[in-house]
């Protein structure tokens, strides 16, 4: 099955000459997420090496990953949204690239999966993995948020008083 009829941005007429400028200049976006997410990812691969899960046990390596992203995602959501100093490619790069290739949803609900429906099943376990990261990932994201905002008011301060 071929998809040579679908738009490769839905937003854009190939039929326009100035349109078909646009999908051009996202370039370095693109590389900038791809570099990103083979950063990620290979820094949570290294950490499930590093650290495995055994048969039946908590996935520790996967619920660190996603707490520790999700807090980076908050701090950097701030850096991005609420300071002048942001590098455009920085959203792209950290965010979607790095963030987005080191934290999973599909290993986390394999996971899930496999701890309800092993060869050796764990629901109570499955129930605290699957509450439990959900319920981390949001403390850390709104942790993530304020402890970037001390920061920046901080260096704001020290600005303001030189």
């Amino acid at each position: 099955m071929t998809h040579h009829h679908e738009p490769v941005d839905p937003d854009v007429d190939l039929g326009s000459a100035d349109q078909r400028v646009e999908l051009s200049a996202h370039h370095a976006t693109l590389a900038a997420i791809a570099l990103g997410g083979v950063i990620g990812a290979a820094a949570r691969h290294g950490l499930e090496l590093a650290w495995p899960t055994p048969a039946g046990g908590f996935p520790w390596a996967t619920f660190v990953t996603n707490a520790v992203g999700s807090l980076l995602l908050g701090a950097l959501m701030v850096v991005v949204q609420e300071t002048r100093a942001a590098h455009p490619l920085l959203r792209p790069f950290a965010g979607v690239g790095v963030l987005g290739g080191f934290t999973t949803f599909s290993t986390y609900a394999v996971q899930v999966r496999d701890l309800l429906a092993g060869a050796d099943p764990h629901p109570g376990l499955a129930l605290a993995y699957l509450l439990g990261s959900t319920a981390t990932a949001l403390v850390a994201v709104v942790a993530g948020l304020g402890l970037a905002r001390l920061a920046v008011r901080s260096t704001a301060d020290e600005e303001a008083r030189s």
